[in-house]
């Protein structure tokens, strides 16, 4: 009796471990998704991205930071991609014609008041650039994307402007004493 118990139950185990080969074969091991956000390690809005199952339906899709990619949002995103390109390519254009204008000026200068030994008082900041820039073209620059030696002393130094991730303009600054 015992015996015929055993091999019930391993049959039955058997049917089991085989039922459950074929829902992992049938469950899908990755999920598609198009992102509405940027998400750190894993992609930025717009990207389609391949994920598990469970962080799909259990995180991303809750939180409305990503959507099933379908055909017609598939399209969406093209459109919007190229949208984006198009708005890329006229920023970078803007920015080599802002170039082309800061390298025409031979330099900019910053009047400070100067100390024994031509050091000046304070130092030049990433601001004191950007406002020789507006008062010489009339241009507004972000400061941040201003990269500058210390200064301290009188001379003439070279300042770095990111105008764009692919464009740069190179400015001489001129420090003289008020």
């Amino acid at each position: 009796m015992e015996y015929s118990t055993d091999i019930v139950s391993y049959l039955t185990q058997t049917q089991i471990n085989q039922i459950l080969q074929e829902k992992r074969k049938t469950m899908a091991k990755r999920v598609q998704l198009v992102l509405n956000q940027d998400i750190s390690k894993l992609g930025k809005s717009g990207d389609l991205v391949e994920v598990a199952p469970g962080y799909a339906r259990n995180y991303l899709i809750p939180q409305k930071l990503a959507t099933n990619a379908t055909p017609g949002i598939l399209k969406q995103v093209e459109r919007r991609r190229e949208q984006e390109r198009q708005r890329q390519l006229e920023l970078r254009q803007q920015a080599l014609e802002q170039k082309e204008s800061l390298e025409k000026i031979s330099s900019l200068t910053i009047a400070k008041p100067v100390g024994e030994n031509e050091a000046i008082f304070g130092t030049i900041t990433t601001q004191d650039v950007v406002d020789a820039i507006k008062a010489a073209t009339g241009q507004e620059i972000d400061r941040r994307g201003i990269t500058i030696p210390d200064i301290n002393h009188l001379g003439t130094y070279q300042a770095e402007i990111k105008l764009h991730s692919e464009v740069a303009a190179q400015v001489n600054i001129q420090v003289v004493a008020s």
